[in-house]
């Protein structure tokens, strides 16, 4: 087992918060234990959901409060659920894998059906789905919060190249312990950080991972000997201005390449090279040599709605960005990654989406127009450090949209306790159980004690 690098903090009060939180997480993660079954025994609910992720999970223990946990099924066929967050961490050493990670069973909400099994088809004409085992399942609503598909075999090499050194992704629980090996194991060379040409989940953590990397080289003492390379395939570091500026002071300061443009194609892992497509001259390519690489891949909608009628040409579950209501189908809604809601795919997003979700379907099942709406907002902990984080919040129009009454574009030991420590214990604890609908309470109250 590897161990984790030390967080490095700058006062006693600071490791006391950590540790408190740390051991409130472990004393309350059993607390909530699912005692449905494992099979469906019926083949009609109210209220059925497809996906245990994050949205999924959440609008189950939102629904069962709604219609009783009798009428609630939710669709998954993964036997562990992982707090996905935390892995950037992970692949720098500063967490344990097995930190983010708890059987699907224990987070399912108690007498809620879990169905284990994949959806196959859907088929909204019917209200009903297909799963991989022949089960045909009816309902009155359908919440979709299937998330978003890893296409590693869209690049050349993968994902059969993560079987050699040097090459990690902290996207996948499979490869992202393989991240810490290769910066372990970091001698002299490039280290080369990807972002793909598509739609992606936490557009932020690409670039947190190439942060993380510059700091534990500079406390290994290898930072002369690391050429440290953002290839993206992006024509800018960041969408909201106010941190993008702040991300390319850090990017200087640090003696940071960044290339634009530039799309890995082709991983060669038994002769350490990347191989880049230049966006802005198709047809055009450069070899890279590596000594570590971490790799973002493409990403998708989940094969199952790429043909179905829920999806938008794209893809992806065709939503009103303000209701999360299906356009076409009025009984059915969508979550998170899996929509085509034109913010970035976060769980902080999918938090604040639970809330207005909730909302949505409470007036539709009174026959009532749904009226709170959606304003787009995600936060993304940009991690620039061991024990640093630029809050990024913001809308729609990638406004900033701060909770906190200070400037959230500086680095901050808070923010980073924040995400290492407080939001996982948040999440097991109070989202996965439909309490928390993201921070908008909070913004309300710092702006009102300070007017």
């Amino acid at each position: 087992m590897m161990a984790p690098l030390v967080t490095v903090v700058s006062s006693p009060r600071a490791r006391l918060f950590a540790c408190f939180l740390r051991l409130g997480t472990q004393q309350t993660g059993s607390l909530q234990l699912h005692t449905g079954a494992s099979c469906a025994s019926k083949n009609h609910y109210e209220v059925l959901v497809l996906g245990g992720g994050s949205g999924g999970i959440t609008m189950a223990a939102r629904m069962k409060r709604k219609v009783g946990a009798e009428n609630v099924a939710i669709v998954e066929p993964s036997e562990r659920h992982f707090y996905q967050p935390i892995w950037t961490l992970v692949g720098a050493g500063a967490k344990q894998l097995s930190f983010s990670g708890r059987p699907t069973a224990s987070v399912i909400p108690s007498g809620v059906e879990w169905i284990k099994a994949r959806v196959v088809e859907l088929n909204p004409d019917k209200n009903c789905v297909h799963t991989d085992n022949g089960k045909e399942i009816f309902y009155k609503y359908l919440i979709i919060a299937l998330g978003i598909q890893l296409d590693y075999e869209k690049i050349k090499g993968l994902p059969e190249g993560f079987a050699h050194p040097k090459i990690g992704s902290n996207y996948s629980v499979k490869t992202v312990e393989k991240t810490w090996k290769a910066l372990q194991d970091f001698k002299e060379g490039n280290a080369i950080f990807t972002f793909p040409n598509t739609p992606v989940k936490c557009a932020g953590a690409p670039q947190k991972i190439m942060y993380l990397s510059e700091a534990y080289f500079r406390k290994t003492g290898k930072r002369s000997k690391a050429n440290i390379i953002f290839n993206t395939a992006l024509g800018t570091i960041f969408g909201v201005k106010k941190y993008a500026d702040a991300l390319q002071e850090i990017i200087q300061e640090r003696n940071l390449t960044v290339n634009y443009k530039q799309n890995l194609i082709e991983v060669r892992a038994d002769k350490q090279e990347a191989v880049f497509e230049n966006l802005d001259k198709p047809g055009e390519t450069q070899v890279f040599s590596y000594e570590m690489l971490h790799v973002t891949p493409p990403m998708s909608p989940p094969d199952v709605l790429k043909t179905s009628p829920v999806a938008d040409a794209a893809g992806w579950v065709d939503v009103d960005k303000e209701t999360l209501q299906h356009k076409k189908y009025m009984n059915v809604f969508g979550i998170g990654d899996c929509t085509n809601l034109p913010t970035s795919k976060t769980a902080a997003a999918v938090a604040a989406q639970s809330g207005i979700l909730d909302r949505t379907i409470s007036l539709i099942m009174k026959n009532q127009i749904p009226k709170k709406k959606y304003d787009g907002y995600t936060s993304c902990p940009l991690v620039t450090g061991y024990n640093r984080v630029i809050l990024a919040e913001f809308d729609y129009k990638a406004q900033p949209l701060e909770t906190f009454p200070f400037d959230q574009s500086k680095e901050r030991l808070s923010m980073y306790l924040m995400k290492a420590d407080l939001m996982p214990f948040l999440y097991w604890n109070v989202m996965l159980r439909g309490y928390w609908g993201g921070p908008a309470f909070l913004r309300k109250l710092f702006h009102l004690g300070m007017s």
